[in-house]
């Protein structure tokens, strides 16, 4: 069973501002979200829409948005933009629940068990083409260069963590180059894509991508942690999962080194080699609460936070920054 850990943190944080002043175009993207989810073959709305309505929090569509305000943006292509991005995460989850064969995603069945593995690449694949094709309808070739690149990247980010996976070996800045390119990147790019269709300066574009390059690595060094330190109802998948499918993250990386050659020999049994016994969720939540394995990843979260919310120093200050900078903390502050 897995160990709550308190970790001193902005608890009252919350993602409401955020999401109140981007309500309004919040609710156009959800109508363009809908609309582009429509199919003549039946599975494909079936299949996107049990993912798409399950409760995310529409994260990085929000920041689309958010960034594109605060950039003052008249336009209405920063709508197309953040649903591209909403499609372009939840083709990804739909593929990453194939790789790692998990069961539950965002407290419900996986896609893949419903439908099957193949129905499940599929979808993902007709969500990144309708992507795509919103991009070009924006017609802002800038904003198509940004985010066909964090396409790339994240596919590139995936092969990397299929190279890590159940590998012991892998050291903190390799793990952190999957995370940068698999997690973080979407987040950046989805930061940038607003100052980029106001055609704000490079310095402007690039704090707003440092922004939320280092929201993205907080917000997935958070989940590592929460994995083994957190509630199912707060991972939307069963505690211990990643434990269960070998993957390598910083927590176990920490203890790991830490460890005795007894325990990394646990370690190379239970990931390496797979073989996983009841008890053992409970040991490696043991090992990694003996070597403050959590807290550490916590604390390297709150470090990248703080990148992010030094991004925006030189913004004017106005409320949608506000909740920005909160949207940080609020990332940090689900580890309670």
């Amino acid at each position: 069973m897995a160990v709550i850990v308190p970790f001193e943190s902005p608890s009252q944080a919350s993602i409401k501002p955020l999401a109140d002043l981007v309500a309004a175009d919040m609710e156009r993207v959800n109508a363009v979200i809908l609309a582009r989810t429509g199919s003549d073959v039946a599975m494909i709305p079936e299949v996107a829409n049990h993912l798409i309505s399950s409760g995310g929090k529409r994260m990085r569509p929000m920041l689309t948005l958010a960034m594109a305000q605060m950039a003052g943006y008249a336009g209405d292509g920063h709508l197309k933009l953040a649903a591209a991005v909403e499609f372009m995460h939840t083709a990804t989850l739909l593929h990453d629940d194939v790789v790692d064969e998990s069961d539950m995603r965002r407290g419900k069945t996986a896609a893949r068990l419903v439908w099957g593995n193949e129905a499940s690449v599929l979808v993902g694949d007709f969500l990144l083409g309708q992507a795509f094709k919103m991009m070009v309808e924006v017609g802002n070739l800038h904003a198509l260069d940004i985010l066909s690149s964090a396409a790339a990247v994240i596919a590139e980010g995936e092969v990397m963590q299929l190279a890590a996976a159940k590998n012991t070996a892998t050291n903190e800045d390799e793990y952190l180059a999957v995370i940068r390119a698999k997690t973080a990147e979407l987040f950046a790019s989805a930061c940038e894509v607003g100052p980029a269709l106001a055609n704000k300066s490079k310095a402007e574009q690039a704090a707003c991508r440092s922004y939320g390059m280092n929201l993205g690595i907080a917000f997935q060094l958070i989940d590592d942690a929460l994995d083994y330190g957190g509630t199912s109802a707060k991972l939307g998948k069963n505690v211990g999962d990643d434990f269960r499918e070998g993957k390598i993250t910083l927590p176990v990386l920490l203890a790991f080194r830490r460890g005795s050659d007894s325990e990394r020999a646990f370690w190379d049994r239970t990931l390496q080699k797979g073989e996983i016994e009841e008890a053992d969720l409970e040991t490696a939540i043991a090992y990694l609460t003996k070597h403050r394995a959590i807290e550490e990843t916590i604390a390297r979260a709150r470090h990248y936070a703080g990148i992010a919310k030094d991004a925006l120093a030189l913004a004017p200050q106005s409320r949608i920054k506000s909740a920005l900078l909160e949207a940080v903390d609020f990332c940090v502050a689900r580890s309670h």
